[in-house]
């Protein structure tokens, strides 16, 4: 499984499509472990911290996330058919990129805090609140699901060609 890009047009076009639920009734909880673990490995070869189903050419809501926390470890998360039900007013701009739009950055305002709603990985309805980067996070891969690329809402957006740019960049 590569990841789709803007780079291709054809990838492109499937990127810019609003994905289909997760229907659970058709998938095997081995089946529905293995896309995650896949999809776990593939974030992490390529050094992002969010990726969604789209991205990797499946339709399908669900993305998987592993957020640095304050302590220096990681938090994983997997949500199949998220939907954000509540959020903040404040909002704050910082620099994003996209495994999907590789070299691109530009800042993009997000809400500071949000409630999403989804399942987990055995179908179990979950509620998460996040705020800050998991916010930023998850706001980044539901605007994938829906279609939206972060480039469609950044400003002073700008390409990077130098390897040396590129070692201080996160990539969701």
């Amino acid at each position: 499984m590569n990841i789709f890009t803007i780079n291709n047009k054809r990838e492109e076009k499937f990127l810019r499509k609003k994905t289909a639920d997760f229907d659970f009734s058709n998938v095997s909880k081995k089946e529905i472990a293995d896309l995650i673990k896949k999809m776990r490995e593939i974030m992490k070869k390529e050094i992002g911290i969010g990726l969604s189903a789209n991205q990797i050419g499946l339709d399908m809501r669900l993305f998987v996330a592993e957020i640095p926390q304050h302590d220096k470890t990681f938090k994983f998360f997997s949500v199949f058919n998220p939907n954000i039900i509540k959020t903040s007013k404040e909002t704050s701009v910082l620099e994003e990129g996209c495994l999907s739009a590789p070299g691109f950055y530009g800042e993009v305002k997000r809400l500071n805090k949000i409630t999403l709603e989804g399942y987990d990985k055995n179908g179990r309805k979950i509620k998460i609140k996040a705020q800050g980067l998991t916010a930023r996070v998850f706001q980044h891969e539901i605007d994938h699901l829906n279609g939206i690329l972060f480039i469609d809402k950044a400003v002073n957006l700008r390409k990077i060609t130098k390897l040396s740019d590129l070692k201080s960049q996160e990539t969701i």
